[in-house]
């Protein structure tokens, strides 16, 4: 006798929806989401798709119309709740564009509860689409099967950062110049945490002189080689994840 097929099957489409979502009642997806499943997908009544909505965790949903514009899909079953996801922080200055989705999209894949988009005077870029911005965490959770959105925080500079530090959080600063080995460092962390990057040209003199005065501060050396600033936001978050985050859990 042929095994059951697994519902929702691995391949169902993953979204991230307005909640809180709750099961038998219909969620109305319209624009892009629409498009996504209609004309991509090629989904119609009676296909599955996975929902999230960063509140109650995610569920097993069916489609049960569709139009030309919009899809309407009824939640059935909640498969997780919201999970719970280290108390890390990745604050990162600006960096090029490209340079900058990639950080916002693997901070979110390895799960960091908060990401703070900097501005420090080596910056080449100083502004920030927060709506575009979004998006590009809202894709890479989804492909990565995150249940938590990570927060993004509203675009700040240094000085404003290290003047309303918590006391109780520590800054591993990722100092070019060297500090403590990143790997001793992180597993003697035990509390909330977050990790400075600066951007491609790295913090001028003064700057890091006000990061090493703040008291929560640790710098940190992310080996011997100079690392681009993409390139050290994921190394380094990787591994923090490894050795004092959730990747211990598995």
């Amino acid at each position: 006798m042929a095994a059951t097929p697994a519902w929702p099957p691995r391949s169902a489409p993953r979204l991230f929806v307005p909640g809180p979502l709750a099961a038998n009642s219909l969620v109305s997806l319209e624009a892009g989401q629409a498009h996504y499943l209609l004309k991509v997908m090629r989904l119609g009544p009676g296909d599955a798709v996975v929902l999230c909505d960063d509140i109650t965790g995610e569920w097993a949903a069916v489609v049960v119309s569709a139009g030309k514009r919009d899809v309407a899909v009824e939640p059935r079953e909640r498969l997780r709740v919201r999970e719970e996801v280290p108390d890390f922080w990745l604050c990162a200055a600006l960096l090029k564009k490209p340079n900058f989705d990639l950080v916002l999209e693997k901070g979110t894949e390895l799960g960091v509860r908060r990401i703070q988009p900097l501005v420090t005077r080596r910056c080449v870029a100083d502004r920030l689409n927060p709506e575009r911005a979004q998006i590009i965490i809202i894709e890479a959770a989804e492909q990565c099967a995150r249940t938590a959105l990570p927060e993004l925080a509203s675009l700040t500079k240094l000085d404003a950062l290290l003047r309303e530090w918590p006391e109780n959080r520590t800054l591993f600063f990722a100092d070019e110049q060297g500090g403590e080995p990143a790997a001793a460092a992180f597993s003697a962390c035990h509390g909330p945490a977050a990790l400075l990057i600066g951007p491609e040209g790295g913090f001028d003199n003064e700057e890091r002189a006000a990061v090493r005065a703040c008291p929560q501060a640790k710098p940190i050396s992310l080996g011997p080689r100079i690392l681009r600033g993409e390139t050290a936001a994921i190394a380094a978050t990787a591994a923090w994840m490894a050795l004092s985050g959730d990747w211990r859990l598995i």
